[in-house]
């Protein structure tokens, strides 16, 4: 009972922290070109140490962290492997659902930070009409990041990888660099318990552009599965033919 008092105040303050922060960073955001990024990366940042003194969560970002202009294809397990990403990556961006451009504070910092609202079944636009800003001097380059099985996907589920992230990958003729997480072990991707423990996001060897789809989904699957299963291991998730550490 008291692991879920805590988790609900957690959950409270973090959203609670996001309208003050939000607030205190949207001056800054509408005046210089990165303050948006700056704002969030602040209240990323604020959010792990928040998690580990409030519910014990500690979290470990591992790897490579990229800085230049690449793809990041990410495990999605919860929100916390958005906030580990968004903490550390200087120029984050996503391709977000159309919907999501009218949430209170996250939509508005979205925009500014480059996101693309889209209606589903029209990312391909979406990238180009991104591309083209890019070029012509509107947006700033940065790291887009993305997620092959197209949503969040609980320890222990299968999904499969979508054929739009080899898409993605053939259009930006970018360097894709993979993602594997156990954050799922400890953050549920529905629920309010919050558990202690060592969360991980974890930046694995870039893939370099030119693979066609198949070698390339091939390739970031077992990438990014195979590394995901290991830290979940790690953590204490019972993953087949992985033994705990």
């Amino acid at each position: 009972m008291i692991k879920y008092a805590r988790s609900f105040a957690f959950n409270v303050y973090m959203y609670a922290a996001m309208a003050v922060m939000g607030l205190y960073w949207a001056p800054i955001a509408a005046m210089t070109p990165d303050g948006a990024h700056r704002g969030v990366r602040a209240y990323c940042r604020h959010v792990r140490r928040s998690a580990a003194w409030m519910v014990g969560l500690r979290s470990d970002v591992r790897g490579a962290v990229p800085d230049g202009d690449v793809m990041v294809a990410a495990k999605h397990q919860s929100f916390f492997d958005i906030i580990m990403l968004c903490s550390v990556l200087p120029a984050p961006k996503f391709i977000m659902k159309k919907e999501l451009k009218y949430a209170p504070v996250l939509g508005w910092f979205a925009s500014r930070m480059g996101c693309v609202p889209v209606d589903r079944g029209k990312r391909g636009q979406a990238i180009a009409r991104m591309l083209a800003d890019v070029e012509r001097g509107r947006a700033r380059p940065g790291q887009l990041i993305i997620y092959p099985q197209g949503t969040r996907v609980a320890p222990g589920v299968e999904l499969p990888y979508k054929t739009g992230s080899a898409l993605l990958y053939a259009q930006l003729q970018q360097v894709c660099v993979p993602v594997a997480v156990n954050v799922g072990v400890f953050w549920p991707r529905l629920g309010v318990l919050r558990k202690p423990g060592l969360a991980v996001v974890e930046f694995l060897e870039p893939i370099p552009p030119g693979l066609g789809k198949d070698a390339f989904v091939s390739e970031l699957r077992q990438a990014v599965e195979g590394r995901s299963n290991a830290l979940m291991a790690e953590a204490g998730w019972p993953v087949p033919g992985q033994v705990p550490s």
